[in-house]
């Protein structure tokens, strides 16, 4: 397949075929297959997200003993790992410098 060029903004967890429709980090060059693991991965964190906010009114439960937030994490680190794969050498090299790449 052929790859096509995709605009990745991990903040705002949506992904662009523009870079012109909203602010972006990370410019991808993404077999179409793949663009459904992003749907999926983001999808994950937003709803892992929306459960630890009942956590968050509890204040005597640290934010590490926290499992909902654990897995917002892993899905975080997963998306940076597709992010590595399918970026270009900077990108790489940037994502290798994050605490999350071990």
């Amino acid at each position: 397949m052929t790859a096509i060029t995709l605009y990745v903004s991990i903040a705002n967890q949506r992904y662009y075929t523009s870079p012109y429709e909203s602010p972006w980090e990370f410019k991808l060059q993404i077999e179409p297959q793949y663009i459904k693991v992003f749907d999926q991965l983001f999808s994950q964190a937003d709803y892992f997200d929306g459960k630890s906010i009942w956590r968050a009114q509890l204040p005597y439960i640290p934010y590490h003993l926290d499992q909902e937030n654990d897995e917002v994490d892993l899905r975080l680190k997963k998306l940076y790992a597709l992010v590595h794969e399918f970026g270009d050498t900077e990108t790489k090299q940037l994502i290798e410098q994050m605490p999350y790449y071990s």
